[in-house]
């Protein structure tokens, strides 16, 4: 069969990615930090953005109406064609940021280097170098410590064997237990450990138990005493199980991670994005707009821009790039809040329940039902909930959480996974001690409560929980 060129016509459709739909679909999934970030950056490269100051607001307003109009004749129409219908405000987004004001007066002042407002916290690894520094040791017995420290893990456990500490020091072994077994008696007691055997037994010596039944028990039956089969462990040493007892209570005080404390993992602070308050038997949205820069065009380029012929080609092409950059990122920023407002009411229609008594009553939920509901596309649903918190009156959630499996029950409609671990949750919590549900057990008080699961899935929802298994949590003395 012989080749041939030939030339034909094929209609398509292919989706388009311009720059300003990649902006809004990354503003869209930005979180709240992440989008002041995405501002701030946006105003140190383009001159026409600028930040309309709280008293400005209503300032001069009527003044730069016949401005906004030659603004808004000048900047192209630009539409992006989604699955959703159109729902951003853009005729009238010029009027809604775009107002005068006095020009801000910066004064140049004396202040300390922000250097100086900067705080490290303590962690693991400099705690220990400076009490390195502060013993007497020598120099061979420093290198070897300073080897012992960086090998730490977050828990404080050694992570690497002496004789491998001895291969990259050169130091011979006995050196190197003689200051391991200095180190772990630092602060944190038990540091440098290899094992929780090992860190418990040195925090016991370091308390003055060593010989003890503690030491004993923790020597030989270890195994027993994480099973709190204390009967066993009486039997085994000749001593009353009173006695065992007592010894377990003391070892529950010791720390079995001991490095944790000094951890240097900063703690996040969640801002929500959305408040949901109830009001009556209604709930009402506010969109947090606390510390979100209102933006809008800058007053001296729009009165350049709007002088027909005073400029040359090339800086009207650049004002005129720059002024549909500050445009879009302005109607991105604006269909963003406006897409969260409409999935948040979505979901509180979905799961008003919930609002009402709490995460036993949650229902299934998936982002098929919040986007046929608002008539946008699943995948818009799922960036607008991604790393987007609301305040609710049952605390602070990620949106997220409102989108659950359902689980079948035995009569009437399927029930959500989250609300199936809060009753599990319920059920241990009220448990006897002595006596502590097992899995099964947990899965026939949840068909009486008109809750269809399987034993292995109460295994698995209690793992996620957090909560041991029956034996371990069983406390029979």
């Amino acid at each position: 069969m012989a080749l041939q060129l030939r030339q034909s016509l094929k209609l398509a459709q292919q989706l388009i990615m311009t720059p300003q739909l990649q902006q809004a679909i990354k503003l869209l999934q930005q979180s709240r930090l992440e989008l002041l970030e995405t501002i701030q950056q946006e105003m140190e490269i383009n001159p026409l953005l600028e930040e309309q100051l709280q008293d400005e607001v209503e300032e001069g307003k009527a003044a730069d109406e016949g401005e906004d109009k030659k603004v808004e004749e000048i900047i192209p129409e630009v539409t992006v064609k989604e699955n959703a219908r159109e729902d951003v405000d853009w005729d009238n987004y010029l009027s809604e940021y775009n107002t005068s004001g006095a020009e801000p007066s910066y004064e140049g002042k004396d202040t300390p280097s922000f250097e100086n407002f900067i705080s490290h916290k303590t962690n693991l690894h400099t705690h220990l170098l400076w009490q390195l520094h502060m013993n007497d040791f020598d120099d061979i017995q420093k290198e070897i410590g300073a080897h012992i420290i960086g090998n730490l893990n977050d828990h404080g456990y050694l992570k690497i064997t002496p004789d491998e500490i001895s291969q990259a020091t050169g130091s011979p072994f006995e050196k190197i237990i003689e200051t391991l077994k200095i180190i772990q008696n630092w602060d944190p007691v038990g540091v440098a450990a290899r094992d929780t055997r090992e860190c418990l037994l040195i925090q016991a010596t370091f308390n003055g138990l060593g010989g003890t039944l503690v030491e004993r028990i923790l020597q030989d039956h270890m195994d027993k005493l994480e099973n709190r089969r204390y009967d066993l462990i009486a039997k085994s040493l000749s001593v009353p199980l009173q006695d065992i007892i007592t010894a377990a209570s003391i070892i529950t005080n010791f720390n079995p991670k001991p490095g944790l404390q000094y951890l240097d993992e900063d703690t996040v602070y969640v801002s929500p994005d959305i408040y949901v308050y109830k009001i009556g038997d209604d709930f009402e949205i506010v969109l947090n707009e606390d510390g979100l820069p209102k933006l809008r065009i800058n007053r001296y380029y729009r009165r350049i821009l709007s002088n027909d012929g005073s400029l040359k080609d090339d800086t009207r092409g650049y004002i005129q790039d720059k002024l549909n950059s500050a445009a879009w990122l302005i109607k991105s920023i604006h269909q963003r809040q406006r897409t969260i407002y409409r999935v948040t009411e979505s979901i509180v229609k979905f799961q008003k329940a919930f609002f009402n008594e709490g995460v036993a009553n949650l229902r299934p939920l998936v982002l098929r039902d919040v986007a046929d509901d608002i008539e946008m596309h699943e995948s818009t649903v799922s960036r607008v909930t991604t790393n987007k918190y609301v305040h609710t009156p049952q605390g602070i959630f990620e949106l997220k959480f409102f989108f659950n499996s359902a689980i079948n029950s035995i009569e009437g409609d399927p029930i959500a996974s989250e609300s199936v671990k809060t009753h599990i949750k319920k059920i241990i919590m009220s448990e006897n001690i002595k006596k502590p549900y097992s899995d099964l057990e947990v899965a026939e008080i949840l068909k009486k409560l008109n809750i269809k699961i399987a034993r292995r899935t109460v295994a698995k929802y209690r793992e996620t929980l957090g909560i041991l298994s029956s034996v371990k949590r069983k406390n029979p003395y």
